[in-house]
């Protein structure tokens, strides 16, 4: 049975609620920096650790933290981005809701080691029922002395606020995330400054994902060189993953990075293999952003050794034989799976969400979205192939923010690795046409199994 770190009390009755939280060890961490720990200890300890972003990009948290600014009499803020939008990723949804207090914890832990006095936490406003938990979690450990003034009597204070987000994918770009907060727009910046210089209000801030900021609290609770003994090399500790797709069974798990992939879909512990008795065609590792691989690559490199469900072991290749492992969404798709539907209907999400501030964004994604649609129908040529291939590369890198780029990727695996099921549309018009192509279910499953 793998090690857990985040979800080990997950089917404990009333672990949401702070009573049983603090039951199994919860605001242990807190007690531990503000009664023995300066902020910079924290921050070492989360350097030693090895932990990386956990929403996607993976750059090391503790780096992150140590670019904060710290000038004199300015206030300094941490902002948790809780915008989880991407398609095929809602681990971070299952945490809020089912121990939102882990989030809380990680908050104060975080918060006191960059000096901040007043946080957010930036929610999809979809997510009522998680703002809603999370309000009540602020308000049980407010009432027990965890936030607010003097916390425990050491002389720090902090005060956490939830707000509700506008329902943009765009916002889970932290300096969009950054304008809609202070009431604007969510347009991405064009960076530099960074927010570690001037984010929020203009002044020093840190943005860190749900998981990432949970995890602090293990990591306060083992000492950052424990923890970082979890895992292979650069990949260290535990990561949930959002498995959905054509699987047994979708939900979320929390693995130890180093996991083999082969093992992660096919253990009963985990996926429990493809569902129905199919084979399996192809797999989207981190969320729609990420290149989709083949079975034979999703499996092996192209070296031929197995992957590891880590950073390195997926990007192994770069993009011609590799991926990412981003967020966590982990799709998989079954022989029936029609990749270019597939790709067709992430295109289209990529449209809707683009900010329009980019025009390779704004122009590019609407093209790709009427071409693969053009194809997909039964009425392409095979010129449009060729034309996608260009519109995408014209948008990767082009942008102000990731977005055009996680538009792109997918686009740009889909060509690469079946360009033959694009040619195959152009070829049988009529059957594109009449025929019954899959497309897999990737939003969260209505009773997943949270392990």
């Amino acid at each position: 049975m793998a090690r857990k770190l985040l979800l080990t009390h997950i089917d404990v009755p009333g672990i949401n609620t702070f009573e049983v939280y603090r039951q199994k060890g919860g605001y242990v961490a807190v007690e531990k920096v503000l009664k023995t720990m300066s902020p910079e200890d924290v921050v070492e300890e989360v350097k030693k650790s090895g932990l990386r972003g956990r929403g996607g990009a993976g750059f090391p948290t503790g780096m992150k933290w140590s670019f904060l600014a710290k000038p004199e009499g300015v206030p300094r803020y941490l902002v948790c981005n809780a915008d989880e939008s991407e398609p095929g990723t809602f681990k971070d949804r299952y945490l809020m809701t089912h121990i939102p207090h882990a989030l809380i914890e990680g908050m104060i832990v975080s918060s006191f080691a960059l000096g901040a006095h007043t946080s957010y936490i930036y929610v999809r406003g979809e997510m009522m029922p998680q703002i809603r938990i999370l309000e009540r979690a602020i308000a049980e450990a407010k009432e027990k002395g965890f936030l607010g003034k003097n916390i425990l009597g050491s002389g720090y204070d902090l005060e956490i606020y939830v707000q509700p987000g506008g329902g943009a994918y765009i916002c889970g770009e932290e300096t969009a995330l950054l304008e809609s907060l202070e009431g604007k727009r969510g347009n991405p910046r064009i960076k530099p400054p960074f927010p570690a210089i001037a984010g929020l209000y203009n002044c020093p801030t840190v943005v860190n994902n749900v998981e990432s900021i949970a995890t602090t609290v293990p990591i306060i609770n083992l000492g950052g060189e424990e923890y970082a003994k979890i895992g292979v090399e650069r990949s260290t500790g535990t990561k949930l993953i959002s498995a959905s797709g054509n699987i047994v069974k979708p939900g979320v798990y929390e693995i130890e990075l180093g996991l083999p992939v082969e093992e992660f879909i096919y253990s009963d512990e985990y996926c429990g293999g493809i569902a129905n008795g199919k084979r399996m065609k192809a797999v989207v590792a981190g969320g729609s952003s990420v290149p989709i691989l083949p079975a034979n690559l999703i499996l092996k490199t192209a070296a031929g050794n197995s992957r590891l469900m880590t950073y390195e072991s997926l990007a192994d290749g770069g993009f011609q034989t590799g991926t990412m492992l981003g967020s966590g969404g982990f799709i998989v798709f079954d022989e029936d799976q029609c990749v270019v539907r597939n790709t067709w209907n992430f295109a289209r999400f990529y449209h809707h969400e683009s900010c329009g501030q980019c025009s390779p964004c704004r122009e590019g994604t609407g093209w790709m979205e009427k071409v693969l649609h053009k194809i997909e129908s039964g009425h392409g040529s095979m010129s449009d192939i060729d034309l996608l291939w260009d519109v995408q590369r014209k948008i990767e890198g082009n942008t102000i923010c990731p977005l055009g780029d996680a538009a792109a990727w997918p686009v740009a695996a889909a060509i690469r690795h079946f360009r033959d099921e694009f040619e195959w549309h152009i070829l049988h018009p009529e059957e594109s046409q009449t025929r019954n192509f899959g497309l897999a279910h990737y939003a969260d499953p209505l009773e997943p199994i949270v392990s």
